[in-house]
C-alpha cells in the first residue's frame, strides 16, 4: 500500500515504539466492544505495557488523547468552534488524501473494503470532478513510464489478425470460448476444455459418445491400453456436457426459471409473425 512520506514516518515511530528487544511487536488480545467478544492475539500497532504486560488502547482512550491534542492545539473549524476529531474521520483524510494524489478510486475502494465505490467517493471529501481529474493525471502519469509503441496505432494486419481469431475459434461443436491470442492445449480434443460452448449441438455430443464407447470397447479387446486412458478422459468430458446441457435444458423447462432469454430464444419468438403471443416482443 502507497503511503505518504510523512505517513511513513508516524508508522516508523509507532512500530519502533511497540517493538521488543528481538525486533517484533507482540502479539496481544483485544475486545471488541461492538461484537463483545475478545479477538485473538495480534500485533496490534496501538498498545501499551503496563508493568510486563502489553495492552491494547482502548477506543475510549484514543478518543480522549484526541481531544488532549487538539485542546491543546487550539485549532478551530471554519465557524470558529474548537476542532473536533473522530477515529473515523482519520480514515476519511486517508481516502482524500491518497485519491487527490492519483491512487486510483478503485484501488481506494479495495483499500476501504467498500462494496459500491460511490461509498469510496463519499468517503473522498473532494469533488467528482476533481477525482476524475486525480485519476487521469494518475494514467499519464503511468503512460509516460510505459515504452511509447504500446500507445501506437493498430496495424491492418494485427486487426486482421483479431478478427480472424474469433473467426478460428468456431469449431465443429459450437464456438471456443478460449482468450484472444490463447492457444488450445487440447489439439483436436476439444470435448474436455471447459470453455466449448456448444448448446446446439447435443445430438453431435452424443454421436461422439457412442462413437468413443465403441473405440474404447476396441482398444480394449487389442490390448492399447494408452488409447484406452485418453479416449476414456474424452469420453468422461462429452458426458459431463451433455449432463450439463439436460440440466439447462430442464431448468429452461422449469416454471420456475427466472433466467434471462438469450438472443436465441428472443429471434425464436419473433420468426414467425403470425404466430405472436402478447408477451412477445413487438
Amino acid at each position: 500500500m502507497l503511503v505518504s512520506p510523512e505517513l511513513a514516518d508516524v508508522l516508523s515511530a509507532v512500530v519502533a515504539r511497540v517493538r521488543t528487544a528481538d525486533g517484533t511487536v507482540p502479539a496481544i488480545p483485544s475486545y471488541d466492544v461492538g461484537e463483545r467478544i475478545w479477538n485473538p492475539p495480534i500485533p496490534l500497532l496501538f498498545q501499551y505495557v503496563s508493568g510486563d504486560e502489553h495492552m491494547a488502547l482502548t477506543v475510549s482512550f484514543i478518543r480522549k488523547a484526541l481531544d488532549e491534542t487538539l485542546a491543546v492545539s487550539r485549532l478551530t473549524d471554519t465557524a470558529g468552534a474548537p476542532l473536533r476529531f473522530q477515529p473515523l474521520d482519520f480514515r476519511r483524510i486517508f481516502i482524500t488524501d491518497a485519491v487527490l494524489n492519483g491512487l486510483p478510486p478503485h484501488i481506494a475502494q479495495v483499500i476501504a473494503s467498500h462494496k459500491d465505490i460511490h461509498t469510496t467517493m463519499g468517503y473522498a471529501a473532494i469533488y467528482p470532478k476533481d477525482a476524475i481529474a486525480a485519476h487521469r493525471a494518475f494514467l499519464a502519469r503511468r503512460r509516460a513510464l510505459r515504452p511509447p509503441e504500446e500507445y501506437r496505432a493498430v496495424t491492418p494486419e494485427e486487426w486482421d489478425e483479431f478478427l480472424g481469431h474469433f473467426e478460428r475459434r468456431k469449431l465443429a461443436l459450437g464456438e471456443y470460448g478460449r482468450a484472444y491470442g490463447s492457444d488450445c492445449l487440447h489439439e483436436h480434443a476439444c470435448v474436455r476444455c471447459p470453455v466449448l460452448v456448444a448448446p446446439a449441438e447435443k445430438p453431435r455430443l452424443a454421436e461422439i459418445r457412442d462413437n468413443l464407447a465403441d473405440r474404447i470397447a476396441e482398444a480394449q479387446r487389442e490390448g492399447w491400453l494408452g488409447e484406452v486412458e485418453g479416449l476414456s478422459v474424452s469420453l468422461a468430458a462429452v458426458e459431463e456436457k451433455l449432463d450439463q446441457l439436460d440440466a439447462q435444458q430442464e431448468r429452461r423447462d422449469s416454471p420456475v426459471f427466472l433466467g434471462s432469454p438469450t438472443f436465441n430464444q428472443i429471434a425464436a419468438r419473433v420468426s414467425n409473425r403470425d404466430n405472436l403471443r402478447p408477451w412477445s416482443l413487438p
